[in-house]
């Protein structure tokens, strides 16, 4: 990993592009962020900086978080991460990351937590068929088969079935960077991110590109 920051998800919009096209972004507030903790092999047997963003109360953590903070100078931070980058040694202690590290049309990776649906049947949570609705099948929106009754006298593992849907960690690859804003720390991505307004999110270099 060459480069990546942490944001905050505002909402979306849209901007014309050069040639007057309308283009659809994702407006999130990306850093500053701080480093916290560097990371070394000798130390800790691999090579990391730790970050934090978004400022929170003090009296939301706890003493050892509270001394960690004081460490690197820093005010107490809501979301933290580790990144293993390439070259740690041009961050040192309490530097900040903004969020002019990134040009327009880079491509990106954006993490983040998706949009939690709670709990749903087969047909939404897999996209399954639907019986037929005439003739009193009684069999419209079922999960149907759950496999063999004698042999092996179980439901196999992985079989789709209701449940929880959603608020998973997401990944979305090969964004594209329409606009940096550093004055307001603000940063345009074309498309769709995971998760809600307000979400947090990880914006890292593509890895495919």
């Amino acid at each position: 990993m060459k480069k990546a920051i942490l944001g905050k998800k505002l909402g979306m919009t849209q901007i014309f592009n050069e040639a007057g096209k309308i283009v659809p972004v994702t407006v999130i507030e990306a850093g500053p962020c701080v480093v916290l903790q560097k990371k070394t092999i000798e130390n800790d047997g691999y090579q990391a900086i730790q970050v934090g963003f978004y400022d929170t109360r003090e009296k939301l953590i706890n003493k050892p978080l509270k001394g960690h903070f004081e460490k690197s100078g820093s005010s107490v931070k809501k979301f933290i991460k580790e990144f293993r980058l390439e070259d740690i040694n041009a961050y040192e202690l309490g530097a900040e990351i903004k969020v002019d590290t990134f040009t327009a049309g880079e491509k990106v990776d954006v993490s983040g937590i998706s949009k939690g649906k709670g709990f749903q049947g087969t047909i939404r949570r897999w996209n399954g068929h639907r019986g037929p609705t005439t003739h009193g099948s009684k069999f419209h929106r079922a999960v149907g088969s759950m496999g063999a009754s004698s042999d092996p006298s179980r439901t196999f593992k992985n079989k789709k079935m209701p449940g929880h849907m959603g608020h998973v960690n997401t990944t979305v690859l090969n964004l594209e960077v329409a606009k940096v804003i550093p004055e307001k720390n603000v940063i345009l991505i074309k498309g769709g991110v995971p998760g809600p307004n307000k979400g947090f999110l990880v914006i890292r270099n593509s890895v495919k590109a």
